[in-house]
């Protein structure tokens, strides 16, 4: 029963190979490459440093959470498999890899999936990536690998501006759980409040001096303050509803920010 057992763990093992080494070999293209993966992915895995870049260690949020085995995605090059997800360099032939589908922008920032999270930490994170998958280190290298970079790159920066701003941020987390807020449309806002950014907004045009505007930029970013700790209990709590008609009161006080910011910029 044993010897039986063996048997069929190997020829299992040896089918996993198999599919991988015609799925991934040098020189593929970038198209083809990016296709869903196969594999199955662990739960967590331990933290890991390669190149001086430091890995996400959980998966709770990604769209792609499951664990059927432990059977990790190999290098496309070297055939060794990757010991993180996502995954930038092969530790074993340090060649760059292909962007890991499926894994959401926190995963890939290393931060953790709130709406308050570390915007240092996230800045820090976005410059180690970039200095280290940036194109124009991988001049002299296959093209395959120069595709990698760039789309790696390119992942890189979506990624670091979604999170960067409350508004896009809260956005995205509401689309990880199937909802947005289309463009164009007020999202339920009610008639008071859409009359009193009527009276702020011909407030802003009618400042006559700078420090008119400032009081309104201090008044406005009290009023983001408040949004964001609300916004931050609705999505801890899944509140989605909730959550979604703050974000929209949120984008029009962040216009109102920017029109402040362009009218002290009348003053110079």
């Amino acid at each position: 029963m044993l010897n039986s057992l063996r048997v069929v763990c190997s020829a299992r093992a040896a089918l996993v190979r198999t599919s991988r080494l015609s799925a991934a070999r040098p020189g593929h293209s970038l198209s083809s490459s990016l296709l869903p993966r196969g594999d199955t992915w662990p739960c967590s895995m331990a933290p890991v440093k390669d190149r001086g870049l430091s890995y996400h260690t959980s998966l709770s949020h990604s769209p792609r959470n499951f664990c059927t085995g432990q059977v990790h995605p190999n290098c496309w090059r070297c055939q060794q498999p990757l010991d993180k997800i996502p995954a930038f360099f092969c530790q074993s032939c340090e060649a760059v890899q292909p962007p890991e589908q499926g894994a959401s922008y926190f995963e890939i920032m290393a931060c953790d999936h709130t709406f308050t999270l570390d915007a240092h930490k996230l800045q820090r994170r976005y410059l180690q990536l970039q200095r280290a998958l940036h194109p124009d280190n991988f001049g002299q290298k296959s093209v395959t690998e120069q595709e990698f970079s760039e789309s790696q790159s390119a992942l890189v920066n979506k990624a670091y501006t979604t999170l960067l701003k409350p508004l896009s941020r809260g956005l995205y987390m509401l689309e990880l759980q199937g909802m947005r807020i289309e463009e164009g449309t007020d999202s339920g806002a009610d008639t008071e409040f859409l009359l009193e950014l009527m009276e702020i907004n011909e407030a802003v045009d009618e400042a006559q001096t700078p420090e008119e505007a400032n009081k309104i930029g201090q008044d406005t970013k009290g009023k983001l303050a408040d949004l964001t700790e609300r916004i931050d209990a609705a999505l801890r709590e899944a509140e989605l509803q909730t959550a979604r008609a703050l974000l929209a009161q949120m984008k029009y006080h962040a216009n109102i920010e920017e029109k402040v910011k362009e009218k002290l910029r009348e003053f110079m």
